[in-house]
């Protein structure tokens, strides 16, 4: 299992020393580095890139909001799980809000931070059981610019193909309609769908060349893909989420409509589902499930007919994916 890398900021020695023991219990997690007070958090966390950081809130010399904050920016690949003893709800809010993995109570750190370390692994939220007032539908890692529940709808669609050709069409037939209404996506398949698609959308008149120069079309080999998140036999969440993440802010770069939404349209659960990886897939697709709620976002998943031998399987991934 790959070590997990864990930055641990907290000024009070007593408490830190406690944490890291705790954290010592797990193999799978390796403490890469300690700091005392807000701005030492922001070197470390700009030298070592860990993987998580545990990051108290009241600081020295720069708070653990304000920290967060840049630390977005110096290191975008980690994760934070806030770990505090303020639990008024503005505080919990705004930490959650600032992309935060979840939010520990340090009177709740001794039964629950190596349980919040497991769900932040795993991709999910983590909010203190002692918050009860707080609201869970905060999905982990929501941007604070992100639409609300109330204001989208989720969008995590599977569609099965008799074959390449219809699968071409099926994928064609969705990027056109997101590049002209001026929003951006994500194609991750197979080198051979990802050219055929180009010659498809180039045959209906598509501006394909101009969308992939301004970013709003970015095409990704499928194998190359899941080798970047996927362990020996699942994927791995902070992995996944890490690189889709970084995928979806390039993408958003590319448009600038208050209302624009990124789109993926991929077949990463269906080459794993052909590989005889069914766990996998079915992760992955969770996963997705996850994605839409936190960006907004649409999801289109393409599957082969010819991997399924039983219609039981379909409705699996049928209702996967519009359980979201």
């Amino acid at each position: 299992m790959a070590k997990v890398g864990v930055l641990v900021v907290e000024d009070f020695d007593p408490f830190r020393q406690f944490v890291c023991s705790t954290l010592g219990k797990r193999p799978e997690l390796e403490i890469v580095g300690e700091a005392s007070d807000g701005l030492e958090a922001l070197y470390k966390a700009e030298e070592l890139q860990p993987d998580l950081i545990l990051l108290d809130i009241g600081l020295p010399s720069l708070n653990g909001i304000e920290a967060a904050r840049r630390i977005r920016k110096l290191s975008p690949r980690s994760e934070i799980l806030f770990l505090s003893q303020e639990s008024s709800v503005d505080v919990v809010q705004k930490a959650l809000s600032l992309g935060a993995a979840g939010y520990i109570a340090k009177v709740d750190a001794g039964s629950e931070l190596l349980a919040a370390l497991e769900a932040v692994r795993q991709g999910r939220q983590f909010i203190s059981s002692g918050l009860s007032g707080h609201d869970a539908a905060y999905a982990w890692a929501i941007p604070s610019d992100a639409p609300t529940e109330d204001e989208i709808t989720c969008g995590h669609e599977v569609e099965f193909y008799s074959d390449d050709e219809a699968f071409v069409v099926g994928f064609a037939d969705r990027i056109e309609a997101v590049l002209e209404a001026g929003n951006a996506l994500i194609v991750v398949a197979t080198e051979s769908h990802l050219n055929n698609l180009i010659l498809r959308l180039q045959e209906r008149g598509v501006d394909i060349a101009a969308a992939i120069e301004q970013g709003q079309y970015l095409a990704l080999d499928v194998v190359d893909t899941l080798s970047t998140f996927m362990g020996d036999e699942l994927p791995d969440p902070m992995r996944f989420f890490r690189v889709v993440d970084e995928l979806i802010a390039a993408a958003a770069r590319s448009t600038s409509g208050e209302k624009s939404r990124i789109t993926i349209c991929g077949e990463c659960a269906s080459i794993l589902w052909a590989q005889g990886k069914a766990d996998a897939a079915i992760r992955v697709e969770q996963f997705c499930n996850q994605l839409t709620k936190r960006y907004g976002m649409n999801i289109l998943c393409g599957f082969s007919l010819s991997s399924f031998d039983r219609e039981e399987d379909k409705q699996v991934f049928q209702k996967i994916c519009s359980g979201c």
